[in-house]
C-alpha cells in the first residue's frame, strides 16, 4: 500500500508512521556523514584553529549546497528564525571545535551530546505541540539514565570542557527544534545554505581570539577541510529533510548514533579508548534508540491496518 498523505497542524506536517521511518533513515545517514566531518575537522584543528575551521565550513559548505541543489530553493522565507538558528548553531560549533582543539576525545564529546534527546523531547512538547506516549518517554528516560551514568562527576568524562559542552548541548537541542519549525516555511536547501553562510561572519569574529596559523597548512589538511565543508552541507540538507518528515520525539534518540562511529574513528585515528562507563552508558542509550525505531514500525503497521478499514 502506498504511503498515506501526511496531515498538517499549525503549518507543520503531522507525519504518518511511514514518513517517520523515512525521516529516521535520513537522519541516521546524516549522522553518519556528520561524524566523518567532525573527525576531519578535529584532525585539522591543530594546524588551522577554531576560527579558520568555522570559515572553511561556511565557505565550502555554502558552495556545496549551491552545487548540490543547483541553487534552487535557497531563498529564505522565515529569515528571522533562520538567522537566530544560524547564530545559535555557530556558538555550538565553536564550542565543540574549541573542546576538540584542547584534546577532548571525539567519543567523549559525543557522550556529552547524547544528553540532547531528552531535551529535544521536552522542548518539542510546548514549542511544537508534539505528543509523546509513555513508551517513548520511558525509552528516552532510560537513555538519559545512561547519559547520567557516563557523565557522573569525578568520572573520566568530567573535565574543564565538559560544562561548556553541556551548555552547548542545550543550545543544540533548541536548534534541532527550530529545524522542525522551519520545515513549515523553508526547504532543506534554504535551511542548510543559510546555516553554512552564518559560519563565515562567526568565524571572522573569532579570528582575534583564535588567530590563523603562521604557515600555510599542508595539502592533507586542506583536503580535510574541503571534505569537512562538503560533508556538512550534505548532512544538514539531510537533517532538514528528516525533521520535515518526522516528529522531533521520533528523531531525538538517534542523536546517540554518532557514539558508535565516533568511538571507532577516535580509536583508529587517535587511539582513543573510551572508559568502561562510557561504553556501558552508550549501550543503554543505543538500546533505547533502537526501541524507539521499533515503536515507529509498530505505528506504521497500525496505520496501514486502519487504512484497510
Amino acid at each position: 500500500m502506498a504511503d498515506f498523505e501526511p496531515r498538517r497542524h499549525g503549518g507543520l506536517t503531522i507525519p504518518t508512521g511511514a514518513e517517520s521511518i523515512r525521516g529516521i533513515l535520513l537522519i541516521l545517514l546524516a549522522y553518519f556523514v556528520i561524524t566523518g566531518a567532525d573527525a576531519s575537522v578535529k584532525w585539522a584543528l591543530p594546524q588551522v584553529g577554531v576560527a579558520v575551521s568555522m570559515i572553511a565550513r561556511g565557505v565550502v559548505g555554502a558552495i556545496a549546497v549551491l552545487v548540490l541543489t543547483r541553487g534552487r530553493g535557497i531563498r529564505a522565507v522565515n529569515g528571522r528564525l533562520l538567522t537566530m538558528r544560524g547564530l545559535l548553531h555557530c556558538g555550538v560549533s565553536a564550542t565543540w571545535y574549541w573542546a576538540w582543539s584542547r584534546g577532548m576525545p571525539l567519543v567523549d564529546s559525543y557522550a556529552i551530546a547524547s544528553a540532547a534527546p531528552l531535551l529535544m523531547t521536552i522542548f518539542a512538547i510546548p514549542i511544537l505541540g508534539e505528543k509523546v506516549g509513555w513508551r517513548r518517554w520511558t525509552s528516552t528516560l532510560v537513555g538519559f539514565l545512561g547519559v547520567l551514568f557516563m557523565l557522573q562527576p569525578q568520572g573520566d568524562l568530567w573535565r574543564f570542557e565538559t560544562p561548556f559542552l553541556m551548555v552547548a548541548v542545550v543550545a543544540m537541542a533548541v536548534t534541532r527544534i527550530w529545524t522542525r519549525v522551519l520545515s513549515a516555511t523553508d526547504g532543506p536547501a534554504s535551511v542548510a545554505f543559510w546555516l553554512m553562510v552564518a559560519h563565515i561572519p562567526a568565524g571572522l569574529l573569532l579570528l582575534p581570539g583564535f588567530p590563523p596559523p603562521p604557515v600555510m597548512p599542508g595539502a592533507g589538511v586542506l583536503v580535510a577541510l574541503l571534505f569537512f565543508g562538503v560533508a556538512n552541507a550534505i548532512a544538514h540538507i539531510l537533517f532538514a529533510r528528516a525533521f520535515g518528515l518526522a516528529p522531533v520525539s521520533a528523531l531525538a534518540p538517534y542523536e546517540y548514533s554518532p557514539l558508535l562511529l565516533g568511538g571507532v574513528l577516535g580509536f583508529l585515528i587517535w587511539s582513543e579508548v573510551p572508559a568502561w562507563t562510557t561504553i556501558a552508558g552508550a549501550a543503554v542509550v543505543i538500546v533505547a534508540g533502537l526501541y524507539n525505531l521499533h515503536r515507529e514500525r509498530v505505528r506504521r503497521a497500525a496505520e496501514r491496518r486502519d487504512g484497510l478499514h
